[in-house]
């Protein structure tokens, strides 16, 4: 898979322990619009996803967390790869601990019509919501976080992916 950057902050230099996350995440694309999970409480879109389980592949990982965070059964027989984000910076929490994460994308399709989602709870209570978005809107509103408990990282991530889909003309 191809790496499409890297976000190194290079702040990690006294750290002495590391944390790896690794993620999967779909790209699902509709009539110029992405598929993308909306928090309605800090009003930040990412994309359907997250982390991979042990023993679990990338693809599998997409698979399961697409359909539970998006309601989205992605079409196996359509996934693609897209490419990977590299990710390292001293934990927000911790000084001695560095974090890093390979977050891998895949282009894919999925059934028509969502199914219901299946919520942790913090993602519940962040109200997660299935949003069909114009690309440059979801750029915008992650430019624009202001009140969020999350590394503002994880937001510029997902606009730089819609960045580099746009560059590609796949949107």
């Amino acid at each position: 898979m191809k790496l499409l950057f890297e976000m190194d902050k290079k702040d990690y230099g006294a750290c002495t322990r590391v944390t790896a996350r690794p993620s999967a995440r779909s790209i699902i694309i509709r009539h110029g619009k992405i598929a993308m999970i909306h928090s309605l409480k800090y009003d930040i879109y990412k994309f359907p996803g997250g982390g991979i389980e042990a023993g679990e592949t990338p693809v599998a990982a997409m698979i399961r967390e697409t359909r539970e965070e998006a309601g989205l059964n992605v079409l196996p027989e359509t996934i693609r790869e897209y490419g990977y984000v590299h990710r390292i910076q001293r934990s927000d929490k911790d000084p001695d601990e560095c974090f890093l994460q390979e977050n891998y994308y895949y282009l894919c399709e999925a059934e028509e019509r969502p199914v219901p989602q299946s919520l942790d709870d913090y993602e519940a209570r962040e109200a997660y919501t299935l949003t069909w978005v114009d690309p440059f809107e979801a750029i915008r509103k992650n430019r624009r976080v202001i009140n969020s408990p999350y590394n503002p990282a994880m937001f510029e991530r997902e606009a730089r992916v819609l960045e580099c889909l746009l560059a590609d003309h796949l949107l």
